[in-house]
């Protein structure tokens, strides 16, 4: 089965209740899952302990003009810093930072993550979130770590961040999401344990991903973007217990949340909603396509959209897939018989995930997927 299926598969057992498996557990039996108890002895001895908190990052950043832009943050240990040895050093306090620059606005962040929380947990964080801050302007959620790592449902996991996000659009609040992380690119994780975690995170990350556009939201891979950092200078992107990230680590998160959290707040602009470009792999198309292409490549954007005026299709919600962070285009090799430049956009390597020939595009629908 396809990873766009499996999202589709796991976001639909999410509305309408029902399981799927434990974080994916029930495809490997008795005798793997056995096998995964121990290597994940193994990682929590070569990681070493927790930090015994996160700095408080609440209060005010930026001295522009105007009301306060409201931001609420919500979710684990990533979201709440754990790894930061000062509070501007968090996701929050970078992301805050840069939308009172963009905005010219002072911006009030309100954190309401916990350490260790799984996607159980976000239906207090937002009641803890709105008591705080009954209309925020934009909301941030960086959650499923925890989820794969502690085991829960998939598509438990996943109704209960559906739901977190539907409440806070019900309050006003645009809704980023930072989902799952690649829990495969941590070095410390043996072998074959983390093969199995990829897997896991990148199924929960498609299957988040289809669930936050679902309900409103706006859905950012996270990925494996500390992943190659992390082989070169681990000591410099990862903190001190070698799993949560560092100070730069987070820099770099938020750099990769930024972009979308200002858009959402409309602080661009006509570039808020740039027109898809094909040779960037960006596109509009169905959902489920869009969040597997998107857990491929850090820094991906997925956002509701519609197509003739629709928005929804023959294989559900119409979305839309940007790379906001976009480098430079390399040079397109001419296609065979073409005579001209040309080429299709990046697609998932094959080497590192699975064939999506479960899903078809419309043809001449505007803008999809290369």
């Amino acid at each position: 089965m396809g990873r766009a299926r499996r999202a589709r598969r796991i976001a639909q057992a999410a509305a309408y209740g029902g399981g799927v498996g434990v974080a994916g557990l029930g495809v490997l039996g008795a005798l793997g899952y056995g096998l995964l108890r121990v290597e994940a002895v193994m990682t929590r001895r070569i990681v070493g302990q927790h930090f015994e908190g996160a700095p408080d990052d609440a209060g005010r950043y930026g001295t522009g003009h105007g009301q306060p832009v409201r931001l609420v943050v919500l979710g684990d240990s990533t979201g709440a810093g754990m790894g930061a040895d000062h509070p501007h050093e968090t996701i929050g306090a970078t992301v805050a930072s840069g939308v009172a620059a963009f905005s010219g606005r002072p911006v009030e962040l309100t954190n309401v993550a916990v350490i260790g929380a799984e996607s159980t947990a976000l239906g207090e964080q937002v009641d803890r979130a709105l008591d705080a801050v009954t209309e925020p302007d934009v909301a941030l959620v960086l959650i499923g770590a925890n989820d794969v790592t502690h085991r829960i449902d998939t598509s438990v996991a996943v109704r209960h961040l559906a739901e977190a996000v539907r409440r806070l659009r019900g309050a006003g609040a645009e809704v980023v999401v930072g989902t799952c992380p690649d829990l495969g690119a941590l070095e410390p994780v043996p072998q074959p344990l983390r093969l199995l975690a990829r897997r896991w995170s990148r199924d929960l990350a498609a299957a988040q991903t289809v669930a936050v556009v679902e309900a409103g939201g706006r859905a950012v891979s996270i990925g494996d973007l500390l992943s190659e950092a992390f082989a070169a200078e681990p000591h410099v992107m990862f903190s001190k217990d070698r799993f949560h990230p560092s100070p730069v680590g987070y820099a770099r998160v938020a750099a990769a949340l930024l972009p979308s959290v200002c858009a959402a707040l409309h602080l661009f602009g006509e570039l808020d909603s740039p027109a898809p470009d094909r040779r960037r792999g960006e596109g509009v198309g169905p959902v489920a396509v869009a969040a597997t292409m998107a857990v491929t490549r850090p820094g991906s954007e997925v956002a509701p959209a519609e197509v003739g005026g629709q928005a929804r299709g023959a294989q559900g919600r119409w979305a839309v897939l940007l790379h906001r962070i976009r480098p430079a285009l390399p040079a397109l090799p001419a296609l065979p018989g073409s005579g001209a430049s040309g080429g299709s956009g990046p697609r998932p390597s094959p080497a590192t995930d699975e064939a999506e020939d479960d899903v078809t595009t419309p043809a001449g629908t505007p803008g999809a997927y290369a």
